[in-house]
């Protein structure tokens, strides 16, 4: 169902059409027998090769495709070849450690992946009977994740922020523990990346030395809208045929998914659709969950994704926000507020969440510890306006011991991070989740009233503090 061993190149071909129109990125093409929707199209004008999609049936002799190129040199009368399939990538255990575009070639300079197999990068979900689900969560090594919001092994974890909060560290971070932890593999999508951004990920991720355990794939910023929109499919196709073949834990990441809804919204109005709600396109809800179904896990391998969000205006409510929001297993909102008081990562612990948050998954101890120190945190969040205005002498004694607790223990939750190390100097720490637990709970009961903050911050676990 997957595999394909013949490229359309591989055969001689007749043209099926013409070009009759263009308009940007949309052409229309006349021909005589329809091809079918979703089909890659190829031309070729001055030794450049364009490949196209068809998104649209006009009539009985005419489509409408979306160029996955650059449009420059598409004229009236220009012939269209049919592949004769769907987009599909070369798939191959060597892609470790690559960069590719959407189309499986590279750009890292080292030469074509070798291969005879091919996956269609729109295959359907894989059957319920064969899919799994997990209440396992997946550690990460870092504190306030594990403790307050755990990721689910094989779940949908969405990282919610604005610009600037520390989305793409955290990922580098996820990555690097995937690796280290769970000798892993990682799949990063870069979509709509600014070419600086996928630069600098990538000197980053060579660094870090987890590398040739990851297969990054960009459709950057400049790029076509189609191609922006088909990106994630591209290396959400790659995830799974390394779930399939190495028999691992997947990392599946992608950077950003609001820029997928953005490419879909712009290949929406080309194409004529009329907008819906707030401007966004008529058929946001399906195309998020087209991509979103394919995340499974199997019996050999896992799947596990993390998705950064982009958050217009801050605004929780928007609806690509709230759409792929509806997908997700575990969300972690990054707070603007927490980055200005130096807390790194700056993970709002009230507002972030799992659905694996409960008894029955944790476990009583973890479970307790979690609610004893969002309980401390929501009732220092209460108690801040009274603190700045009348000063903390003017709670009662049972108070003034909350508020001391939460602060050391917001400070606890921070962590330098393998990925900042190079820039900060002070190296990354991994704390196991029991260590976590024990931490806190020494937090919770006292053990640490007579540390000082400072003891608290960017460090790992507490062991090395006298109590």
């Amino acid at each position: 169902m997957h595999q394909l061993t013949t490229s359309s190149a591989d055969q001689e071909q007749l043209p099926i059409g013409t070009i009759v129109e263009v308009h940007g990125p949309v052409v229309v093409i006349a021909c005589d027998t329809l091809p079918p929707l979703r089909q890659a199209l190829t031309a070729q004008f001055n030794g450049e090769n364009y490949r196209f999609e068809v998104h649209q049936h006009l009539d009985e002799h005419r489509v409408r495709a979306i160029t996955l190129h650059s449009s420059s040199g598409l004229h009236r009368g220009m012939q269209i070849y049919d592949t004769g399939a769907p987009l599909h990538v070369p798939v191959t255990t060597s892609c470790l450690g690559r960069i590719l575009n959407s189309f499986g070639e590279p750009l890292d300079g080292q030469g074509v992946l070798q291969t005879s197999e091919f996956r269609n990068v729109h295959s359907r979900p894989l059957p319920l009977y064969e899919s799994i689900g997990s209440g396992e969560i997946l550690a990460t090594g870092i504190k306030v994740i594990d403790l307050l919001c755990p990721f689910i092994k094989g779940g949908k974890t969405g990282l919610f922020g604005g610009a600037g909060v520390g989305k793409t560290v955290l990922i580098m971070e996820f990555m690097h523990s995937v690796a280290t932890l769970h000798q892993g593999v990682s799949v990063f999508a870069g979509v709509g990346e600014r070419i600086r951004e996928g630069h600098e990920l990538w000197q980053e991720i060579r660094r870090s030395g987890v590398l040739a355990q990851t297969l990054m794939v960009f459709g950057q910023m400049d790029e076509s809208p189609g191609v922006r929109f088909r990106v994630g499919l591209a290396a959400l196709t790659y995830a799974e045929y390394l779930r399939d073949t190495l028999s691992k834990e997947v990392l599946f990441v992608m950077d950003n998914v609001f820029r997928f809804v953005q490419a879909g919204s712009e290949v929406s109005s080309l194409l004529g659709r009329m907008p819906a709600t707030v401007g966004y396109q008529p058929t946001l809800t399906t195309e998020v969950a087209e991509m979103q179904d394919r995340i499974l896990s199997t019996r050999d391998g896992a799947i596990t994704s993390v998705q950064a969000v982009y958050v217009p205006a801050d605004d929780m409510t928007d609806p690509a926000v709230s759409t792929i929001l509806s997908h997700l297993d575990t969300t972690v909102i990054l707070s603007r507020a927490q980055a200005g008081k130096g807390i790194y990562p700056a993970v709002d612990p009230l507002q972030s969440g799992s659905r694996l948050l409960d008894r029955h998954s944790l476990g009583d101890r973890h479970y307790r510890i979690a609610e004893g120190v969002r309980e401390h945190l929501a009732r220092y969040q209460e108690l801040e306006d009274i603190i700045h205005m009348l000063g903390i002498e003017e709670l009662s004694s049972a108070d003034r011991k909350i508020v001391m607790r939460a602060r050391k223990l917001q400070r606890y939750l921070t962590q330098p991070f393998w990925a900042t190390a190079a820039h900060s100097g002070v190296q990354g720490e991994t704390v196991p989740l029991a260590q976590t637990l024990l931490d806190c709970e020494a937090f919770l009961t006292g053990r640490y009233d007579d540390v000082s903050e400072d003891q608290c911050y960017m460090r790992g676990a507490m062991a090395n503090v006298p109590a």
